[in-house]
């Protein structure tokens, strides 16, 4: 039987591979996986638009894709999987394809507020290097900060440490919260 595939999205800086690294350790799943999607833009070297660009579109979807079929694969295989990364509603089409097929699929949407999410990808920068700017960062934001049918998938975390954050969410997808 396929275990589930969680999707753990948000802008840059709302803890997405932070939460999705800590889900993946302490599930009571016998096999976990987590998939940080940056990875899979990682892998382009030649071509590469970066993903925030309007013009990177076909690009994105592409990746999406691949990034779906690895998790289907995995979870076929019997692990837990936890995805970690940006990825909105207007790229849901190849998980709901997934959900049709059988597979335990979950989104969630990590959504505190804009003013923490800015603070956490600057301290973050000083840390890694080369900060996004600060627009991008809060053009991001905005994209998901309406997410029409998707809203009940939103947590607002601006309030929460990251402990507080994986013992919510465990929590909640124990009890089969954010399915699609």
């Amino acid at each position: 039987m396929a275990a589930p595939i969680v999707l753990i999205s948000g802008a840059c800086g709302t803890g997405k591979t932070t939460v999705a690294r800590l889900l993946a350790e302490r599930t009571s799943a016998i096999r976990a996986v987590h998939m940080h999607t940056d990875d899979f833009y990682g892998y382009i070297h030649k071509g590469y638009i970066p993903p925030w660009q309007a013009e990177s579109n076909g690009q994105n979807q592409t990746v999406i894709q691949a990034i779906a079929a690895a998790a289907a694969q995995y979870a076929s295989g019997g692990f837990t999987v936890y995805v970690d990364g940006v990825i909105g509603p207007w790229f849901l089409a190849p998980w709901h394809a997934l959900a049709e097929r059988g597979l335990d699929v979950r989104y969630l949407v990590l959504r505190p507020d804009v003013k923490t999410t800015v603070y956490r990808v600057a301290k973050r920068s000083e840390n890694v290097g080369a900060p996004l700017e600060e627009a991008v960062v809060r053009q991001m934001w905005c994209e998901f900060s309406t997410l029409g049918a998707y809203e009940s998938n939103a947590v607002d975390t601006t309030a929460q440490t990251v402990e507080e954050t994986v013992r919510c969410l465990q929590a909640l997808l124990e009890n089969g919260a954010f399915r699609l």
